[in-house]
């Protein structure tokens, strides 16, 4: 619920724009392939590869695996030449040139204690020290102690925030609005803060995979309340593959896209170019 995915593909956008090749290597975190696989958007589905790299795979090639050293030599193959690991700071497989930690500044960190007490992988302190660089995304207070820390130890802190991509379409009919996101909240208030007048919300886990059942009163409730039915990305792209209620829940509903947009984007590409800079020098 950080904004990892659409951070990574922001990331990607800007090494293109440095002449990179980019390419991403992301867990298959809720799918049954184990990897190394080369994901295809056109052919898998989130029960096989996960919902995110599915929606990586629409921007740049991405392979799925536990083990990221092997699925790097998977998309080498495919002459990228700028790895990007989504959801990938604590795994200590693969050298990193630059490392960046996100976190949404309406959830902050919780209670910043330890998995299972807390949400976190590792120590706050530790993973700082590893990033070269805090990314905050939205607004909102509960972030405020990372800034501090980050700060406190020389990290940059790079504004962002999750813009809508077309914002006049959504201000049209009424809508019925369901997510199975980290926080549907955010979602919610983002189709609002586009001005699209949400009548109804329905809120699922993350990562949710949508029941015959589920979908049926969804469709039933727009029909009945002639609402229009509008999801995340990774939701519609989680309904790929489904058959009966749940498929035409696929066909009727509408995905709201959404791109993350830094603050002030010559930070994040600056660190990029330095990290480009150092790795051909390393390279000799």
């Amino acid at each position: 619920g950080a904004g990892k995915t659409p951070t990574a593909i922001a990331l990607a956008r800007i090494a293109r724009r440095e002449g990179l090749k980019p390419g991403f290597l992301a867990s298959g975190y809720g799918g049954s392939e184990t990897g190394p696989l080369l994901v295809d958007p056109q052919s898998h589905t989130a029960e096989a590869v996960g919902d995110e790299p599915l929606l990586l795979a629409e921007v740049a090639p991405t392979v799925i695996g536990r083990d990221r050293a092997a699925s790097a030599q998977v998309l080498l193959k495919q002459d990228v030449t700028a790895i990007i690991m989504d959801d990938g700071f604590q795994n200590p497989t693969l050298a990193k040139d630059v490392s960046f930690a996100c976190v949404d500044a309406g959830a902050g960190i919780g209670n910043g204690m330890m998995i299972p007490s807390g949400p976190l992988r590792a120590p706050l302190s530790l993973q700082l020290r590893r990033a070269d660089a805090l990314i905050v995304i939205g607004d909102g207070e509960m972030a405020e102690p990372l800034i501090r820390a980050a700060a406190r130890g020389g990290r940059p802190v790079l504004r962002a925030a999750l813009k809508p991509v077309r914002v006049r379409e959504w201000r049209k009919a009424p809508i019925l609005a369901f997510a199975g996101i980290g926080r549907p909240g955010k979602f919610f208030d983002s189709l609002e803060g586009a001005g699209a007048p949400v009548e109804e919300t329905v809120a699922f886990a993350d990562h949710h995979r949508f029941t015959e059942a589920e979908a049926a009163r969804l469709l039933a409730t727009a029909e009945r309340k002639d609402l229009r039915l509008v999801t995340t990305e990774k939701d519609l792209i989680r309904l790929k593959g489904a058959t009966g209620a749940a498929a035409d829940l696929r066909e009727r509903a509408e995905a709201f896209p959404v791109a993350l947009e830094f603050e002030n984007p010559t930070g994040a590409e600056e660190m990029i170019r330095t990290a480009v800079r150092l790795a051909a020098a390393a390279a000799g």
